[in-house]
């Protein structure tokens, strides 16, 4: 069965441009991260196809798995990492992705930075922020996030973004207006908030980057971890 990937990618780009002039912003301020976890190669492809070029995967492993020969085939990839990422992660993650969206800890930070001047491969960070302070997410405490992103500058460490997963249960307006808080006092322009329920809210709050994966791959198996 085919899927309606190209369709769904148009629709979903004429919904950001709405979003964005509504809010008086251009809609090319607005990229979109496809989230192709738990997606096959075959329809990757097909967003590829439709011109997608930017994709979020959540784990190192499964990213590793698909992703070197599709970046092979297809100059101009963005690989985004978008789910927790363990320090013995770092070097698979430095050497595959272009942009890493959940630096959380100074451990991680330290890692990172290690890895970074080895490989002399520097993928985008974006810091994620716990804006629930919700125990079983990651991401740093938004009281701490300033001192956070001071001390990764400290390091030499460049931070190009955000990152945040508001609470299921609540309203995402108030984390995104937090997220664009912090942003907007450590001198930050990259935000990567709103999914597919949400992205048009984020959007009116200053969303730089949605991370989309249902509204373009569809709804996920019974079978299949819940996604964005």
């Amino acid at each position: 069965m085919t899927m309606p990937v190209a369709a769904n990618l148009a629709e979903l780009h004429a919904r950001i441009a709405t979003a964005a002039r509504a809010a008086g912003r251009p809609p090319e301020a607005v990229a979109v991260v496809a989230v192709s976890k738990t997606q096959d190669p075959a329809a990757i492809e097909a967003a590829i196809a439709a011109g997608q070029r930017r994709f979020g995967e959540n784990r190192v492993q499964e990213a590793q798995a698909k992703y070197p020969a599709l970046k092979a085939s297809h100059a101009g990839l963005e690989l985004h990492l978008i789910g927790p990422l363990q320090t013995n992660k770092v070097k698979e993650a430095v050497a595959l992705f272009d942009v890493i969206e959940t630096l959380d800890r100074p451990k991680l930070a330290a890692a990172l930075q290690r890895e970074m001047e080895r490989q002399q491969r520097r993928p985008r960070l974006f810091v994620q922020v716990n804006t629930g302070e919700e125990a079983q997410k990651a991401g740093v405490p938004p009281g701490e996030a300033d001192a956070f992103i001071a001390a990764c500058r400290d390091r030499g460490l460049a931070i190009d973004g955000l990152m945040c997963v508001p609470p299921v249960e609540e309203s995402p307006a108030p984390h995104f207006a937090l997220l664009r808080e912090i942003a907007r006092r450590n001198g930050i322009v990259g935000l990567s908030m709103g999914m597919s329920g949400d992205f048009e809210t984020a959007i009116r709050f200053g969303a730089t980057l949605v991370r989309v994966g249902t509204a373009i791959f569809g709804a996920r198996r019974a079978d299949q971890p819940v996604g964005a």
